[in-house]
């Protein structure tokens, strides 16, 4: 008994009462099935899939009154927090030396070193933010800052997990082997 493979023929001739398959009518039957389950796995497979798409916008600052926040908080192991200040400035005018607003000090290694927390908004323009001694009333003889960052977040927290990249890049870093005055 050998193998027909006109026997796949779903679009058979129709003489009168009877139907007849042929080679052609199989090849074209099978071709179609082949491509019909190809079209299926695919879209099944797009579905499935999870995609990841970054996309940075930049907004008219005019027209758009919405303001970025940020969280920082870093240790500065040699520098006393009675002189540690936070200064934010940017394009629109602001300037604000020794911002205080959502600020924490926290004295660490006995008062010699000093936890700073910060939570501020910042606008959505050119400008910059900075950890520095420029609001102390007295200045420090020797201001040493070398830090260790432990988060500086830009906008809501985001927590989704499996997802291959860098939400906190400067997370951990250590900058404590220079001389403190330029890091």
């Amino acid at each position: 008994m050998q193998f027909d493979i006109r026997r796949f023929d779903i679009y058979r001739k129709v003489p009168k009462d009877l139907t007849q398959p042929t080679l052609t009518g199989a090849i074209i039957s099978i071709s179609s099935c082949l491509f019909m389950a190809f079209l299926f796995l695919s879209e099944l497979s797009d579905f499935i899939t999870t995609k990841v798409e970054s996309q940075l916008f930049v907004e008219d600052p005019i027209s758009h009154a919405d303001k970025i926040p940020v969280k920082i908080n870093i240790s500065l192991p040699k520098l006393q927090c009675k002189y540690v200040g936070l200064d934010i400035q940017d394009d629109l005018g602001r300037h604000d030396v020794g911002f205080v607003e959502n600020t924490d000090k926290t004295d660490i290694q006995n008062g010699l070193g000093c936890r700073f927390e910060a939570s501020f908004m910042i606008n959505k323009v050119q400008g910059n933010f900075h950890v520095s001694t420029h609001s102390a009333e007295e200045q420090p003889s020797n201001p040493d800052m070398n830090h260790i960052i432990h988060s500086v977040n830009f906008g809501n927290r985001v927590q989704i997990k499996n997802i291959p990249a860098s939400f906190d890049p400067l997370e951990g870093r250590v900058k404590t082997n220079s001389n403190g005055k330029a890091c």
